[in-house]
């Protein structure tokens, strides 16, 4: 079961999320804004990683090709974690970077989007619906609900580990929102900080944390696909 929750660490890493997030953070009425999206957030994947479970993956086509596919989606997750981990180390991604701007430098700007652009009329009635649509299921929320549903559980005990998937998934958003209620004058000030601090050390984290849990897929997948 602790493989669940390593997929739903990895699923938390969303970079729209991030994005979302760090928007809702700089404007006004912070709290509202994500409890807004939390909840809408919290509607769309579990009612979609609900109906994955119980209809897509209960489907004969998924369980006769299940051992076949299971290796392969650890090869192929630890593998892209591993060339992850590698493009970090070596600062390629810095290059990458330098040429999307470059790139967007050429055309006209065209603003932010139109989802940030509705986050800043500051609703958390259009931070609900933002979230709602902005949460689809990613590569590790798949392969988090496959392991889920390998587990042959019972429905209560299933609904409960999808919630709980869910819950970390989101700690992005519900993090601020207990530090908000628990210290509302502290939390500005620890944000700031943790933004310096996560600036100057990321790097270091993000590589090893994707060799980390890459080898460990990989390991995991050639020893499936021997067995």
């Amino acid at each position: 079961m602790g493989d669940v929750f390593v997929f739903a660490l990895t699923a938390a890493l969303n970079p729209t999320l991030l994005t979302a997030t760090t928007v809702m953070l700089l404007l006004p009425s912070p709290k509202r804004l994500l409890l807004g999206y939390l909840l809408g957030a919290l509607v769309t994947s579990i009612t979609l990683g609900l109906v994955i479970i119980y209809e897509l993956l209960d489907s004969n086509a998924v369980s006769t090709q299940k051992n076949t596919l299971s290796p392969s989606i650890d090869l192929a997750l630890g593998g892209l974690m591993l060339m992850l981990a590698f493009v970090l180390a070596t600062g390629r991604q810095e290059r990458f970077a330098e040429r999307r701007r470059a790139k967007k430098a050429e055309k006209e700007p065209s603003g932010p989007p139109r989802w940030q652009r509705f986050l800043e009329g500051g609703s958390a009635r259009s931070a609900f619906v933002i979230g709602a649509l902005l949460t689809l299921p990613g590569g590790s929320y798949i392969v988090g609900l496959t392991r889920i549903h390998d587990l042959d559980y019972g429905v209560p005990e299933t609904v409960a580990l999808v919630i709980a998937f869910n819950l970390i998934m989101l700690v992005l958003l519900e993090a601020p929102l207990i530090s908000y209620a628990v210290a509302p004058k502290w939390t500005p000030h620890a944000i700031d900080r943790a933004k310096a601090w996560v600036g100057s050390h990321w790097r270091r984290f993000a590589v090893i944390g994707f060799t980390a849990m890459g080898a460990a897929l990989v390991a995991r997948g050639l020893v499936g696909a021997i067995g």
